[in-house]
């Protein structure tokens, strides 16, 4: 092969499409080819100027024998495969030798252009480069403590190195496959970053998605759309391979942040956040604050209504700091940094067509109406979630989480890509030049007020509305709604004016006890005292709205992506409800805090399976500071869903006693939405 053709889109912004395969024996006309060439995937990728975002990297094998006792065996395979996950490394028995395998060493990157071409000196595979002995030096001495007997700690006469190589395999900036469209040209499909163990499921799972639509298993945690711009380029692929090379093997925290390729993305608000003593994880490149030391004393204040955590594994990575947030939110007002939202607009003449087509919900509503809603597979099963405000006749503001920007606007853009071609739909990312301040608790509203001469009381600013509004004189787009239950607004403003505004609003928010409160309140104890669901988490590819408890109350006429599958769910009982779950007893010496994928457990012990065959497991958990229980959510099997249903989740080897709490989308703080709609 010597190249790829590609038509380019008709204007900015629309992806190309995939023409032809070019070789040097003609050319083979495709309207779809996939890259399936390992450590070289980026290579042919940018034969079409597309990038597939991985690195080559380095993993040491050895074998050492022949070893009379494996000899003896007669066998390929008679000794266990033995992991040693503190010395990140393997052994197993390869007939008469012992094959260790190491991911203790330096991370060893290479670029495709330096791995020598198949049949060079010593090379018995085309992905292999000459062995640094010297890196595995460490190693081989650990596998002969390990096996004292069979290798000799100091050695063992007769039992030499039979092989040894520094092997090749491809290492992304998160460590997961890279699947799928990619976002640059249409019809160029990614089958990379796939070990050999994942091929045949991986191989099934990408034949599904191009004939059908969709997969039947999740894969959206390795769609190749995944990865903005940034993160697709040469130098952020490297540095985050390096970092994650420890990982492969090592122990990784559920929320263990990155260190390197650091900062990329900021807020207007970030001098002020880094002032107050922000904490910040980064999502999708941007620093969000988590929490704030500035707070620390509200832990003091709000001390009795705080878990205390004793263990190290659950405070790592965990403030009680951000439970005082939550507390000091619902009792006065707190204003989160959200500029990390993804935003773009689709506009043009066939906009409102096309964001039908895309939407369950429908976005055919008045000029300043909010639409909340799901997007749908060809299955049936959720792709995204996100807020649609209709800003125009024919112009729609998407907002999205900073997570998942890259792969909606991805999947926007090839969904209504004829749109796109005919000029009769537009989209523009807005991502990089609009901020956004949330500020939510009973005293937003005075907070607000003190700031505009627009009413914004109850009755004339209504919940699930957006309009255009001036505050301390700046031009705004306020939507009312919350993501933490509580009364306030989204404020959506060009970039360049979000410092003002967040002084301004600091310093109206004085006299009401206002804080900054960071994505901990946010995105877990907010969120989950109000069982508002994640995608990710909760919403996955397998699971449907009516499982989920988002069906509406009625299906739109208009026709959209996953209706027949959608129709199909409503029309039948539902194999398992998302349901919210709180620990009832500590079951263990001190209290422990679940993080999410705990197995959920009937009282017997026994595993709970809906009628699909799947098990039962904690989406998402956190503390509801409001309530004082600590809260889980649970996709569990219609007999168990009902409210006090005692269950079992077992974490960390100790099956911590819990309850059902609440059935459904029913939220356990304010069930009745007084707070947020008053």
């Amino acid at each position: 092969m010597t190249g790829l053709e590609v038509d380019a889109g008709p204007h900015g912004g629309v992806p190309g499409r995939i023409r032809a395969v070019v070789t040097d024996h003609g050319r083979v006309e495709a309207e779809h080819v996939v890259v399936a060439c390992g450590v070289w995937s980026p290579r042919i990728a940018a034969l079409a100027d597309a990038r597939i975002p991985l690195v080559a990297a380095v993993h040491q094998m050895m074998d050492l024998g022949p070893i009379p006792e494996l000899a003896a065996t007669e066998e390929w395979i008679s000794l266990p495969l033995v992991r040693d996950m503190d010395a990140r490394m393997y052994a197993r028995q390869r007939g008469p030798d012992l094959e260790v395998g190491s991911y203790a060493h330096r991370p060893i990157l290479h670029e495709p252009d330096e791995i020598p071409p198949f049949g060079a000196p010593g090379q018995a595979s085309p992905t292999q480069m000459p062995f640094t002995a010297e890196d595995f030096a460490p190693q081989l001495a650990h596998a002969r403590q390990l096996y004292p007997e069979l290798l000799g700690e100091q050695g063992r006469d007769g039992v030499e190195v039979t092989q040894a190589i520094n092997g090749l395999l491809s290492l992304t900036p998160d460590g997961a496959p890279l699947l799928g469209e990619t976002a640059e040209v249409r019809g160029l499909w990614s089958a990379a970053a796939v070990w050999i163990k994942e091929g045949p499921g991986v191989g099934r799972a990408v034949a599904e998605w191009m004939t059908d639509g969709a997969s039947e298993v999740d894969v959206h945690g390795a769609d190749v759309t995944r990865f903005p711009p940034y993160a697709r380029t040469r130098r952020h692929v490297r540095a985050r391979a390096a970092e994650g090379f420890p990982k492969v093997y090592g122990i990784a925290h559920p929320r263990e942040q990155w260190a390197s390729s650091r900062p990329m993305r900021t807020s207007p608000f970030h001098p002020r956040t880094q002032a107050l003593g922000g904490e910040f994880f980064e999502a999708s490149g941007w620093e969000r604050p988590q929490w704030y030391a500035a707070n620390a004393p509200l832990v003091e204040e709000y001390a009795r209504r705080i878990d205390h955590r004793v263990h190290e594994w659950d405070v790592r990575w965990w403030s009680p700091i951000i439970e005082a947030e939550h507390l000091r939110m619902r009792q006065h007002a707190a204003m989160f940094d959200l500029t990390a939202f993804s935003v773009f607009d689709v506009t043009g003449q066939a906009a409102l067509e096309g964001v039908q087509r895309m939407a369950v919900a429908n976005a055919d509503r008045p000029v300043g109406r909010v639409t909340y809603t799901p997007l749908l597979d060809v299955r049936g099963g959720f792709r995204s979630d996100l807020t649609i405000v209709r800003l125009g006749e024919q112009h729609f503001r998407v907002i999205t989480g900073a997570a998942d920007g890259a792969r909606d606007l991805a999947w926007f853009r090839r969904h209504l890509a004829a749109e796109l071609d005919a000029g009769r739909v537009e989209i523009q990312d807005l991502t990089s030049a609009t901020c956004a301040i949330g500020l939510w608790g009973p005293r937003a509203r005075d907070i607000v007020a003190s700031l505009t001469d627009d009413d914004v009381s109850a009755d004339g600013f209504r919940f699930g509305t957006a309009r255009e509004v001036v505050l301390a004189g700046i031009p705004t787009l306020m939507v009312r709604i919350s993501y933490v239950g509580d009364l306030g607004w989204e404020i959506h403003l060009p970039t360049e004016h979000g410092l003002p505004l967040w002084d301004a609003l600091w310093e109206a928010g004085r006299p009401h006890g206002l804080i900054a409160a960071g994505g901990g309140v946010y995105g877990t104890t907010g969120r989950l005292e109000k069982a508002h669901r994640l995608f990710g988490a909760e919403l996955t590819p397998e699971r449907d709205p009516v499982e989920a408890g988002l069906a509406l109350p009625t299906v739109k006429e208009a026709d959209f992506l996953g209706k027949g599958a959608y129709l199909a769910a409503r029309a039948q009982e539902p194999a398992a409800v998302l349901c919210t779950l709180a620990l009832t007893g500590v079951g263990a010496a001190e209290p422990r805090f679940p993080t999410g994928n705990e197995p959920v457990l009937d009282v017997d012990g026994s595993p709970l399976v809906d009628g699909r065959g799947r098990r039962s497991y904690v989406t998402s958990a956190g503390p509801a500071p409001s309530l004082g229980r600590y809260v889980m959510l649970a996709y569990l099997p219609p007999e168990r869903a009902v409210l006090g249903t005692e269950l079992l989740v077992e974490y960390l080897g100790v099956r911590l006693p819990a309850e059902v709490l609440t059935v459904g989308r029913t939220a356990p703080f304010d069930p009745e939405h007084r707070r947020l709609k008053g």
